[in-house]
């Protein structure tokens, strides 16, 4: 039997026995380069130089490197699998998200899983972990108003999942966050409004649980102060982000005296609730009454009259969410392509 700490054979002693299969360490200290970039020229990622790309190839055929599926799984959570946690009431905005993650993911070797939940259940932690841990999920992006949760993000850090949360405002490190800045779309439809000459304008929120509620709110009533203005408490109602609580509210602001001539409604399903109501009352729009939606999506194009309202590019955000998740970093385009922005159709006009 050999002795401890002497070479097994002959072979091995000259050298010319069985070679360590070099490891993904070993090919980013050869090439220079870390161990997150050797795994993007793995994973056949864009992002990357094309001369560090070649360098790393060549360091990887050079030494026979073949990264081992059983071993990347167990370095992943033994999954490629990526959640998308939500609770948002707006269908359109849930698969505009998918859309973008898929987009993000597409060629990564990662397939998505979604997990539609209720903060308001007793059981929607221990539900979110069981969903996280029973998947093994590699990471999960969470959507408003799950991501605006602090419980959430301590449970991810807890289990030990990575994460990010796309949000209206930064509520954590850069590297766990897409902020969409819902504060700067208020701000915009407020300042059209305005500048169509509205005085008496009304607002209608989502519910108090989403952050975006109060950022939209906030930006409105800031975009109308800078213009003179000011939301008068009479024309501010609660929504739920849904068709059917934007009529509610519409009706009740329409009954007003003197009844606004501007509303904005905090998304596009609420504002299609409020031209819904606007018909049934003989309310024309906009000759009587100017409404601004806020997402843009298809049916802000397949309203009648096409609805104003702020564009988010959901899709967008849905897949620099999952490239950051997955540690590719943003494609170097300036910020504002991704930020809010005004869109005016027909359901806009001058006060009358």
């Amino acid at each position: 039997m050999p002795k401890r700490g002497a070479p097994e054979s002959e072979e091995q002693a000259a050298g010319e026995g069985p070679r360590r299969r070099p490891t993904i360490n070993d090919i980013a200290r050869l090439a220079g380069v870390s161990k997150k970039t050797v795994s993007r020229v793995i994973n056949a990622s864009p992002y990357v130089q094309k001369e560090t790309r070649e360098r790393i190839e060549a360091v990887i055929a050079e030494h026979g490197y073949a990264p081992d599926p059983q071993a990347r799984g167990l370095a992943f959570r033994r999954s490629f699998l990526i959640g998308l946690v939500y609770d948002n009431p707006n269908p359109q905005y849930v698969v505009n998200m998918q859309l973008g993650l898929l987009d993000g993911m597409k060629g990564s070797g990662f397939e998505l899983v979604v997990h539609p939940c209720n903060r308001t259940s007793p059981t929607f932690l221990a539900d979110l972990r069981a969903f996280v841990e029973r998947q093994r999920l590699f990471g999960v992006v969470l959507t408003p108003s799950v991501s605006e949760d602090e419980r959430v993000a301590a449970l991810m850090a807890d289990i030990g999942c990575e994460y990010v949360r796309v949000a209206s405002v930064s509520v954590d490190a850069p590297e766990h966050m897409i902020e969409t800045r819902d504060r700067l779309g208020g701000e915009a439809a407020a300042q059209h409004l305005a500048d169509l000459g509205h005085k008496r304008v009304a607002f209608i929120s989502g519910p108090p649980s989403f952050r975006s509620s109060r950022e939209r709110r906030e930006g409105f009533e800031a975009g109308l102060a800078a213009r003179g203005l000011r939301l008068e408490a009479d024309c501010a109602r609660e929504g739920a982000y849904t068709f059917e609580s934007g009529i509610e509210c519409a009706h009740a602001l329409l009954g007003l005296t003197p009844r606004p001539t501007a509303i904005f409604a905090g998304n596009d399903e609420m504002a299609a609730g409020v031209l819904q109501a606007a018909r049934q009352m003989g309310v024309r729009v906009p000759e009587d009454l100017s409404v601004v939606g806020f997402d843009d999506f298809e049916i802000a194009r397949r309203l009648w009259p096409s609805l104003t309202t702020i564009r988010t590019p959901t899709r967008e955000i849905g897949r620099l969410a999952v490239e950051r998740l997955m540690g590719l970093g943003d494609d170097g385009r300036e910020p504002k392509d991704r930020l809010p922005s005004l869109v005016v159709r027909e359901s806009t006009g001058p006060a009358a």
